[in-house]
């Protein structure tokens, strides 16, 4: 058994430090990824987990020399933070890893990047028709996505029923693009990036498992086929089979809390942070902490 520190119940207190004024520029990327602590994500990402890395590091600092696997990995907020040797990072949305499988092979952006409502919605229409065009996995896709994310509204990543990808104009007063990707080849060069849906990874027994599956909310569209209840279900009956550590996590609704205690999670709750609500609304959220093959501390 592990221990879980009770750090993990608790928000981290400021140090006081100065925080780096990181811009997405080439020099302040190369300086972060250099150091070892968390390295900012490169994208915008709905339901990001930053804020739980400096609860999550005890834990991980005990068994770093796993292998960390996200079966949803999303903005690699957590990833990022804790920094493995080794990771198996999937996620079912497939552009998200093509930009990230260019990054490990050494990305440098080759389209003009500007935070403007014409040329968002021409680059828009031109990633579209790429992935009309089955040129999805393309470099020019990579890139596109990156540009598309960073300019969009909240950092949304939304497709219709027919694949369309439909975030509206982002309307921010600035944006810093990065021109080149080279100091997260470096960090990614050990890390597996797949996308496939997460019942058919392969788990080794000592891997340990950080599963932040899609909210249980209305707003599902991170993919082209949404992520329903069933989908809910089946992730956490999967892990439930993982002799290894697992912890995951959600939004602590009625049926999510019901569905964790009756497979044997231990259920413990945080107040999250709210990134993205419909209704402006932004108060922390009640979030659901489900572990396994973990032992946590009152």
């Amino acid at each position: 058994m592990f221990m879980f520190s009770h750090l993990l119940l608790r928000r981290p207190r400021h140090s006081g430090a100065r925080k780096s004024n990181f811009e997405n520029t080439s020099q302040c990327m190369t300086e972060l990824a250099s150091r070892n602590h968390v390295v900012k994500p490169l994208l915008k990402w709905a339901g990001g987990k930053r804020w739980q890395v400096p609860h999550l590091r005890p834990l991980w600092n005990q068994c770093s020399h796993y292998r960390l696997v996200e079966p949803f990995c999303g903005g690699l907020a957590v990833t990022l933070g804790l920094r493995p040797r080794r990771a198996l990072l999937n996620d079912v949305n497939p552009h998200l890893i093509n930009f990230y499988s260019w990054v490990k092979k050494g990305l440098r952006s080759a389209i003009t990047m500007k935070n403007e409502k014409e040329m968002f919605f021409a680059h828009r229409d031109r990633f579209n028709a790429l992935l009309e065009a089955g040129k999805s996995h393309t470099r020019e896709a990579a890139l596109l996505f990156y540009y598309l994310n960073r300019t969009g509204y909240n950092g949304l990543c939304r497709f219709n029923k027919r694949g369309v990808f439909n975030v509206p104009f982002g309307r921010y007063k600035t944006i810093s693009y990065a021109n080149e990707f080279l100091a997260y080849r470096k960090v990614f060069e050990a890390w597996e990036f797949t996308t496939r849906d997460f019942s058919t990874l392969e788990l080794r027994k000592t891997d340990f498992v950080y599963a932040d599956p899609p909210y249980d909310v209305p707003f599902t569209s991170y993919a082209k086929d949404g992520f329903s209840w069933d989908d809910q279900v089946r992730v956490a009956e999967w892990l439930v089979k993982h002799p290894g550590p697992v912890i995951l996590v959600n939004q602590a609704t009625p049926r999510i809390r019901t569905l964790y205690r009756r497979l044997g999670y231990e259920v413990r709750y945080l107040d999250a942070p709210r990134r993205i609500s419909a209704s402006g609304d932004r108060k922390p959220v009640r979030e659901v902490l489900a572990t396994r093959n973990l032992t946590l501390l009152p």
